[in-house]
């Protein structure tokens, strides 16, 4: 249950890329000894307001990547964003974002909608779009949540099932697949 990786954050270890499976880490990172931080963002919100890292500085969040228009494994994982919202809704050092894959569909217009479908609360979870190319880019080298290679380029896709902790200081704590079922 993520509630208790959550809770439990402070004793659970940081992640770098040398440890994970090379297949989530983009090969420039693979093998990098480096302490791994998330790196900065631009993107735009379900309100058309800018989100960068500095919405996330000292908070705890997770973050996923998804498509308004996905039929599978997008709505059960907005569905977890939303119990986790619930849950942590009085936790103001607790936040989401979710990073669309699919920003030339994904408008803040129809990223409005998909949040009032979802009842998110837009001081809680950040449902963003942007620049495809950094988007992608910060899946496979920031947040390792990609299986495949790739450049952000056109025929390019994104599509993971993966939910991605990260602490106060900007590194990676946990990494899990939604789970088949809800949380």
């Amino acid at each position: 249950m993520l509630y208790v990786l959550l809770s439990y954050s402070t004793n659970l270890p940081i992640y770098n890329a040398t440890d994970f499976n090379a297949k989530l880490v983009d090969t420039s990172v693979q093998g990098s000894l480096k302490k791994h931080t998330i790196a900065n963002f631009h993107l735009i919100n379900q309100n058309n307001e800018i989100v960068t890292q500095e919405n996330y500085r000292n908070k705890i969040y997770v973050a996923d990547f998804f498509f308004t228009r996905c039929p599978t494994i997008c709505p059960l994982m907005a569905n977890n964003m939303k119990k986790l919202q619930d849950e942590f809704l009085n936790e103001d050092d607790v936040m989401l974002l979710s990073m669309s894959v699919t920003p030339a569909l994904d408008s803040v217009s129809v990223l409005k909608k998909y949040s009032e479908r979802h009842s998110a609360i837009d001081t809680k979870w950040h449902i963003t779009t942007g620049n495809k190319k950094q988007i992608y880019n910060l899946a496979r080298k920031s947040f390792f949540a990609a299986v495949d290679q790739g450049d952000g380029g056109f025929q390019d896709f994104i599509h993971t099932p993966n939910f991605i902790l990260i602490d106060k200081k900007r590194e990676l704590e946990v990494f899990m697949m939604a789970p088949i079922r809800t949380i």
